[in-house]
């Protein structure tokens, strides 16, 4: 069951998290101490990041879905899902499944979410969100 995927909801997909990325990198720039002296950062900082999860969920839901892959179980399964069927190489499925559990600790344990936890996991783990990105567009050309 290979349905046609929806280009205009993945790239509207993409332009998020790209656009989300941009505002993530400039807010980053500011260095830890400036960034969490202003509590605007943080807030700003924490909508784009759930933003961008949203966004590769999604996309990841939808590409499972169309392709007749079956129901993840759970955000995390949806990561490995796409590595699994070589949308996403392996190894980097594995390394970003926690964007999945994040997503979920933005969403429900919300406060006890730090703006130096968002800070220091955005400094290790920003540029996996361009990464995926790259890898679906790779994805898409190659479909």
């Amino acid at each position: 069951m290979d349905i046609s995927l929806n280009l205009k909801l993945i790239n509207e997909r993409l332009s998020a998290i790209r656009a989300s990325g941009i505002r993530m990198q400039r807010l980053i720039a500011l260095g830890r101490s400036n960034f969490v002296a202003d509590p605007d950062n943080f807030a700003i900082t924490e909508h784009h990041l759930r933003r961008s999860l949203e966004a590769i969920l999604d996309i990841g839901r939808h590409i499972i879905a169309k392709k007749g892959w079956g129901a993840p179980k759970d955000y995390s399964s949806i990561l490995l899902t796409l590595g699994q069927r070589g949308i996403l190489p392996q190894t980097f499925a594995q390394r970003v499944q926690g964007m999945a559990g994040y997503r979920n600790r933005l969403v429900h344990a919300y406060a006890d979410v730090s703006p130096e936890e968002i800070y220091d996991l955005l400094v290790k783990h920003l540029e996996d969100f361009a990464e995926f990105n790259a890898l679906i567009f790779a994805f898409l050309e190659r479909d």
